[in-house]
């Protein structure tokens, strides 16, 4: 699903990956730590796709709030798990997202 977002300027937060094929504890990981990001303050939406690439990105009111969801105890141990166990490798981007549009076939 597309995030619905509000008018620009927004943050978007890009978390690209390569897993390794360490499974155990992913993907309930990964929908805990959706969960909890939706209740971060600042958050906006999320959008995820998985091939050999994992793409990750997640929308943020201000870099404020990236912080504070960076510094998160929770996301900071499944982070921490992340690089133990299901990252090859990853890269994280931010970037202000200063004007956006779209379509909708009806």
């Amino acid at each position: 699903m597309i995030a619905k977002t509000p008018e620009p300027p927004y943050y978007a937060v890009i978390f690209t990956t390569i897993r390794t094929t360490i499974d155990e504890g992913y993907i309930e990981t990964a929908k805990k730590m959706e969960a909890l990001a939706e209740k971060q303050q600042g958050y906006l939406g999320i959008e995820s796709a998985r091939e050999e690439v994992g793409i990750t990105v997640s929308y943020w009111s201000s870099l404020e709030a990236i912080v504070n969801w960076k510094n998160n105890i929770e996301h900071t141990i499944a982070r921490n798990k992340g690089r133990a166990l299901w990252y090859q490798e990853y890269q994280l981007r931010i970037s202000k997202v200063e004007r956006d549009y779209g379509f909708v076939k009806k």
